[in-house]
């Protein structure tokens, strides 16, 4: 049942993604639909001047900065009975403790989803008209392309492989749709039947790699996908194929990647990478077959105010007594990022 009186609120994330999160007509909504005081975000559970909105508290929106909800975190809590995460994965802030206490967790991964598919989705247009390399070629020469340097160029019909039916991986396939490619999803929880209606061909890890002309990672950062794409697997790529990793660099092997990529085999674009960043002489950096981007194709600048929304959505169901929609439960944990 819906409280008499609006929920008791307070941020605890890092306070320089506050203004961007909760620009001001949300943060007049987040005000209107709570009692929160946007001047206190909590780093510390245990800081003195955090101690009595704390004790009071309902709810916690949390974000990217946020200390782990222990025990003694939610000590601090008492009356917590929900969390709303104004970014996207939640594995390393929540804990045991946290959901034997009851409190429900809701996560604004779902918007944080979208920008990642749409910079695949570019990329994947550009790789299709073989951008990067005729860049380099025109910068050289300042010269057309020739017919035979044009040969291999276009969209039309080219393989895209996906791994994982993600919230990326899902959103990724319904951009892809108006295009001419023939897709491919590999993901062992999806039966043939949602693969079709997802607008994909269901594949074998294997058959997806061997048969893909651009293959585009997200599945999530589980011990079950740690070095998913080991040595073995890359080679199944066939030559001038494109890996595209906007997940975990966890997923792939660093070493064997590398070898393929300096021996010009295959193309790459990494928005992430093991370690993160890579060391300053890392091949890979001047490379003409490898994209390298800074771990840009999640949420940033006023794409964060998307995240702030969701939030703000999620608070305003929790304060009419209704269930939020983008929940978290404990069993997730084991097959999301």
């Amino acid at each position: 049942m819906p409280s008499a009186q609006p929920p008791r609120v307070v941020f605890a994330m890092d306070p320089v993604h506050l203004p961007l999160l909760f620009p001001p007509p949300l943060m007049a909504r987040l005000q209107k639909a709570a009692e929160i005081d946007p001047g206190l975000v909590v780093r510390d559970f245990a800081a003195p001047e955090a101690a009595a909105a704390l004790a009071e508290a309902e709810v916690l929106i949390t974000g990217w900065g946020c200390p782990r909800l222990d025990e003694e975190a939610l000590a601090a809590a008492p009356r917590l009975r929900t969390v709303l995460h104004a970014a996207g994965s939640v594995r390393s802030l929540v804990g045991e403790a946290l959901w034997e206490r009851g409190v429900t967790v809701a996560s604004a991964a779902a918007g944080n989803a979208l920008p990642v598919a749409e910079y695949t989705l570019g990329m994947i247009l550009l790789l299709g008209k073989d951008t990067f390399a005729h860049r380099e070629r025109f910068r050289a020469t300042h010269a057309q392309p020739s017919a035979a340097e044009t040969v291999t160029t276009g969209n039309l019909g080219r393989r895209v492989g996906i791994i994982g039916a993600s919230r990326v991986g899902r959103r990724l396939l319904e951009l892809l749709r108006p295009f001419d490619f023939a897709v491919s999803l590999y993901d062992p929880y999806v039966d043939a039947a949602e693969a079709a209606a997802l607008g994909a061909e269901p594949r074998s890890l294997e058959d997806l790699l061997g048969d893909s002309d651009i293959v585009s990672l997200h599945a999530p950062d589980i011990p079950e996908t740690y070095r998913m794409l080991d040595r073995d697997r890359l080679a199944l790529i066939k030559d001038g194929g494109v890996l595209i990793n906007t997940s975990r660099g966890a997923l792939v092997d660093p070493v064997a990647l590398t070898e393929e990529l300096v021996s010009g085999r295959l193309h790459a674009v990494l928005d992430v990478t093991e370690p993160e960043p890579l060391p300053a002489d890392s091949p890979l950096y001047d490379l003409p077959n490898v994209f390298l981007t800074p771990h840009i194709a999640g949420s940033l600048g006023n794409e964060l105010a998307r995240l702030g929304s969701i939030v703000v959505d999620e608070l305003t169901r929790f304060a009419t007594g209704l269930p939020p929609v983008h929940e978290v439960r404990r069993a997730d944990l084991a097959r999301v990022a």
